[in-house]
């Protein structure tokens, strides 16, 4: 698959550099680019995700959302299997469910009443005879024929994903090891959804994906982060990729840090201020989740998933493409279904910490539309990005951007840019 004629020649738009990696600013703003991301990545060979098998406990429970700026829906039938397929209606093309979710035991377009059932078969066609003898659809007309386009999906411990694509590799080829690994670490056991927030951002998608693979803005944008100590870039952690580099993992222990080291290191930082305090410090008092002393796990799947632990809570992030500087961002709060009343209680006061206003999230929309209006009429410059190395390679610590560049990398190869 080829570039668009539409999009700068690569040679142009990708500059080499021999000590880092340069990403061009159009990518950010330009409408061709935009369109070629929906038909190759979020229409073509990926898995995108679409929600929790615990969104969707009943028989007859449905969810709407998007993979890209396309709408789809997700429900769980009547033999409680999950179903995915596209919010559109196969007679005039209108939206069958309006409702972000809900319980039902048939989806019916508002248009002109078609029903279908929660796999997405039609079953009802209102006037399908006629009216005494007139009208009516003709005598071949097929039910069977006219059903919801359905879309391959498939869920790992209760994460579900769908895809367009009829080519692209298992769900689990897609992952691959580490990320499955990470997964099954969170999702150890049967979960309880604890609420949504949606946050509207004024920039790219791609601005927050970058965002969310960069482990050392959060120690320089984040002041509760680093003053309180739930992450520093000088605590033990590691960030690592799949094999494809389209998948990133990077997590921190905050038992590691130093604090002889982190008042030198960060003396002139302004996210890091001692004489800060908090009128209430119960926000900051948890229990232990894991044995393994990780504190912090920011796994960003290509193309439109984060899996967070931050302290004791526990939250997806999906991203909704809405043009080429627009993004909804949809934040699935869950605790684990034996957690106690205590820990519950914890998981609710420490949800503050995230979302559109959260402790320490709250400066990530605010960062990607300062770059959004920075760069909106340079499209001959680009970012340089070289932290780390400047390769995309795993990393034994948190100073580094090379899950970034490995993001790009796997952009370019999916809409067909030369390496």
């Amino acid at each position: 698959m080829t570039i668009s004629e539409n999009i700068s020649t690569p040679d142009d738009v990708w500059p080499t550099s021999a000590s880092g990696f340069c990403v061009p600013y159009e990518v950010f703003t330009d409408k061709a680019y935009y369109d070629r991301e929906q038909e190759a990545i979020f229409r073509g060979d990926a898995w995108s995700f679409v929600g929790l098998e615990a969104e969707l406990p009943n028989s007859g429970d449905y969810k709407s959302t998007f993979i890209g700026e396309t709408p789809v829906l997700v429900t769980r039938d009547n033999d409680g299997n999950i179903n995915v397929m596209q919010n559109r209606c196969a007679h005039r093309g209108a939206l069958v469910c309006r409702e972000r979710r809900g319980n039902t035991r048939r989806l019916q377009c508002v248009y002109h009443q078609w029903a279908y059932d929660l796999k997405g078969q039609l079953r009802g066609v209102p006037f399908r005879a006629g009216i005494a003898g007139k009208g009516g659809m003709p005598e071949g007309f097929d039910l069977t024929e006219h059903g919801l386009n359905r879309l391959r999906s498939a869920s790992i411990n209760g994460l579900i994903f769908a895809t367009f694509s009829r080519a692209v590799v298992s769900l689990e080829e897609f992952l691959g090891p580490m990320i499955i690994a990470s997964i099954q670490r969170i999702f150890n056991r049967p979960i309880e959804i604890l609420g949504d927030q949606r946050q509207y951002i004024h920039g790219n998608w791609k601005l927050y994906a970058e965002n969310t693979r960069d482990p050392y803005h959060a120690s320089l944008l984040h002041l509760f982060h680093t003053t309180f100590g739930l992450y520093r870039s000088s605590q033990t952690g590691e960030c690592l990729m799949d094999g494809a580099h389209r998948h990133s993992m990077l997590y921190a222990k905050a038992s590691s840090s130093n604090t002889a080291l982190e008042r030198e290191v960060f003396k002139d930082v302004r996210s890091y201020d001692e004489n800060f305090k908090l009128a209430d410090s119960s926000v900051l008092q948890g229990r232990p989740d894991f044995d393994d002393g990780i504190t912090l796990v920011i796994m960003a799947l290509f193309p439109n998933l984060v899996i967070q632990q931050i302290a004791n809570t526990l939250a997806v992030r999906q991203s909704v493409t809405d043009g080429a500087d627009g993004f909804e961002l949809v934040w699935t709060h869950f605790g684990y279904l034996d957690d106690d009343e205590e820990m519950r209680n914890i998981r609710i006061k420490q949800s503050n910490l995230i979302g559109p206003a959260g402790y320490v999230s709250m400066e990530d929309g605010e960062a990607v539309e300062i770059v959004q209006k920075a760069v909106r009429r340079d499209r001959g410059a680009g970012s340089y990005i070289a932290m780390g190395g400047g390769v995309a390679e795993d990393a034994d610590h948190l100073v580094t951007e090379s899950a970034i560049i490995g993001f790009w990398q796997h952009y370019k190869s999916m809409l067909g840019i030369a390496p």
